[in-house]
């Protein structure tokens, strides 16, 4: 068996390199002929924990290729996975551009019976127009499947490899029994592959991410609430996580979301609601929500230094969207970083993967660190954007060395107020109460 994989981005080059470890044959292909040369070389372009391992093993076993040529790539191909990009346009809306391109292109090249599958978050109507691509230039069989995912980002390769469950969205009964039979070695343990039509696909994926998105959103409102009346969020948290109707997960407090996906995914079906004139209200408040939240931290800054943040030295512990990535979209951190260089302040910033991406981006505005106690070395304050496992346990007997003031700000809340205190910091968090030194 052999399956194209069109695009090299997260879910991509997860979802190639995972099929290939069960035993198929899987091309890649990208327009980038530099990244291509650099995946054929044994190089992984992106950061997601244990995909190098499987990633080299399906190179050097020829189980795992890669093109820039599509028609060599679906050559003997069953199935071709479309995992292209859909950025947001200006209007908030999905750009579909790479998509149907990519979908014109293969028409002409179809010469027998395929199953052409999306995998990137698209809105509903998509597989028909992708369909209606495909159709305008072949007259061979092909059935177009919306197949949504369900990665996270630093957990990617394990969502994959035992999905909790897996969407299929078709009308076609030989298109169906072929994706059950791909997905077959992926849910041996009984998780359940769900099928339904395309367009319910579709929206399924949106409405996941949406209702996560929605879920953060809530819980951090009702942190900033609890700073206003004194009560303490992780006791909230707990007292509402155990309700098995909501569940614990993403009821943790915080700089609010960011990453590839719930921002997009999030605006795009507020778009589509609306070309379908319906007014999403809740969507458009987590959106405003979450925009403020990004920065909720920087008022509390400012106001311990009396709105005096010019010449401060100021230390940055994390710079990606969440932990185990090197993603930075849309992520908080970017958006704390330029609010404080307006004010003036010096940053130096550390990040165990994100470090490359954020120079990129800020160049020679912000120093960078070689390890998260160098960041803090003569800082005035210490602010943490992202829970990466190595922040969760640091030498606060170093901190306070390296620090010219014990204090900190956390965006994640990684630590106890009862402990901050007893150590002596000064210590802002979400939905807590101050800790104060004095």
């Amino acid at each position: 068996m052999k399956f194209a994989v069109v695009g090299t981005g997260y879910v991509g080059l997860v979802t190639g390199t995972c099929f290939a470890e069960t035993g198929v044959d899987v091309v890649c292909v990208d327009i980038d002929e530099e990244k291509v040369n650099k995946m054929k070389a044994g190089i992984v372009p992106i950061y997601e924990p244990h995909l190098d391992t499987i990633f080299e093993r399906n190179i050097k076993q020829g189980r795992l290729n890669f093109t820039t040529e599509l028609k060599s790539a679906i050559v003997g191909a069953s199935v071709v996975f479309l995992a292209l990009p859909t950025p947001p346009g200006e209007d908030g809306s999905a750009d579909l551009s790479y998509i149907l391109g990519v979908a014109e292109k293969l028409g002409p090249m179809l010469t027998d019976y395929k199953v052409i599958v999306n995998k990137s978050t698209v809105p509903v109507g998509t597989a028909q127009k992708v369909t209606a691509a495909i159709k305008a230039s072949t007259s061979a069989e092909f059935d177009v499947v919306s197949n949504p995912e369900f990665l996270r980002e630093g957990f990617a390769v394990d969502d994959f490899m035992k999905p909790d469950r897996v969407v299929i969205g078709t009308s076609s009964d030989r298109a169906r029994k072929i994706m059950e039979d791909i997905y077959k070695p992926f849910v041996r343990q009984g998780n359940p592959i769900i099928c339904m039509d395309e367009a319910s696909s579709e929206l399924t994926k949106y409405a996941a991410n949406s209702f996560l998105a929605t879920k953060i959103t809530f819980m951090n409102e009702i942190a900033n609430i609890c700073e206003k009346v004194g009560a303490n969020v992780d006791q909230v948290r707990a007292g509402i996580g155990s309700d098995t109707r909501i569940g614990k997960r993403f009821l943790f407090p915080g700089i609010g979301y960011g990453g590839s996906c719930f921002p997009k995914d999030v605006q795009a079906l507020e778009k589509s609601a609306s070309q379908v004139g319906y007014d999403f209200k809740i969507l458009k408040s987590v959106m405003d929500v979450n925009s403020s939240q990004k920065t909720i931290i920087v008022p509390k800054i400012k106001n311990h230094f009396k709105n005096d943040l010019k010449g401060k030295n100021i230390a940055i512990w994390g710079l990606a969207f969440k932990p185990d990535t090197d993603d930075i979209r849309e992520a908080p951190s970017l958006y704390i970083i330029n609010e404080l260089l307006k004010e003036g302040a010096h940053i130096k910033a550390y990040d165990p993967e994100a470090m490359n991406n954020v120079k990129a981006l800020f160049g020679d505005k912000l120093s960078y660190a070689t390890n998260h106690y160098d960041a803090i070395e003569n800082a005035d304050a210490l602010v943490i954007n992202t829970e990466w496992s190595v922040f969760r346990t640091p030498d606060f007997s170093l901190l306070s060395e390296k620090l010219n003031n014990k204090l900190i700000f956390d965006g994640r809340n990684l630590y106890d107020t009862p402990s901050m205190k007893k150590l002596g910091y000064t210590y802002y968090s979400i939905g807590r109460e101050k800790v104060s030194s004095t």
